[in-house]
């Protein structure tokens, strides 16, 4: 059955009033495909019937159910793998240039989903820099995603995605069919529920942000109000790494574009702040 398409511009707003996420039309089986499982929980037939009782009772607790299935992306192990190297290999010595005292890094690592990205900045920077303390910040909107991550198990399918035989190994027990990340990287991440839309968290000021992948799915507007805000809690100096089909060139003149081997980093520079 095809989704109805007031229900479709219903949801995509709703969305994007939440999150400022777009889903353009196209993605109505995305819509109908993440929102059958709450249709079913809710008794009702489908997506359609789904919607309408949203709209004649609304509920806040109802609204966030719906932007959280429809927000939630898929993550791996060091995925990309170059933006981990690039934080050990050259940000880290880069922060030491411009303060030789430096002993401990705070990160954040922005729309964590189930925690991977989080981790595997852990692992490489436990693995690479042994010396260096640092905790990580990891946000996202949706409490579910959270809470994998706070657990720290992970299916078999989940550690094949990405994570190295050597690391699985070092920071990695099996509970029975599942394989759980070790007390020591657990206690250096600390996940909390953050929407970008809203002030960063308190548990700045950062020396690194990851944020990618996200940048995408706003607007012009969006992007640049949320490029801004980052300012407000990173370091002077300090990095934001992007996806690899992202940029703040042309967006925001307070992040100064980095090239590291064939990628870029953004660094920020309050003298360029406008």
């Amino acid at each position: 059955m095809t989704l109805a398409a007031e229900s479709f511009t219903f949801v995509a707003e709703l969305v994007h009033q939440r999150s400022a996420i777009r889903l353009e039309p196209g993605k109505e089986y995305l819509v109908e495909s993440r929102l059958m499982p709450l249709a079913r929980q809710a008794g009702l037939g489908g997506v359609d019937e789904y919607v309408r009782a949203l709209r004649k009772v609304p509920r806040t607790v109802d609204y966030e159910r719906v932007v959280e299935a429809l927000t939630t992306n898929e993550t791996s192990w060091f995925r990309d793998a170059t933006p981990f190297e690039i934080l050990t290999q050259h940000i880290v010595p880069e922060l030491g240039r411009d303060r030789p005292d430096l002993r401990s890094l705070r990160v954040w690592s922005a729309a964590c989903s189930t925690g991977q990205e989080a981790y595997s900045i852990a692992m490489a920077l436990h693995d690479d820099i042994p010396d260096l303390a640092f905790q990580i910040t990891a946000t996202d909107l949706s409490e579910k995603v959270l809470e994998r991550g706070r657990a720290g198990l992970y299916s078999q399918l989940e550690v094949n995605r990405g994570l190295p035989a050597a690391k699985l190994v070092e920071h990695f027990t099996r509970v029975g069919i599942e394989w759980e990340v070790s007390q020591r990287l657990r206690k250096t991440v600390t996940f909390a529920r953050h929407n970008l839309l809203h002030a960063p968290p308190a548990t700045g000021p950062f020396d690194v942000i990851f944020l990618r992948n996200v940048l995408i799915y706003f607007d012009l507007s969006t992007k640049r109000d949320l490029l801004r805000r980052l300012q407000s809690v990173v370091r002077p100096g300090g990095f934001l790494l992007l996806g690899g089909a992202e940029t703040t060139v042309g967006i925001d003149n307070g992040w100064e574009r980095v090239t590291v081997g064939r990628s870029s980093i953004y660094r920020h520079n309050a003298r360029r702040a406008a």
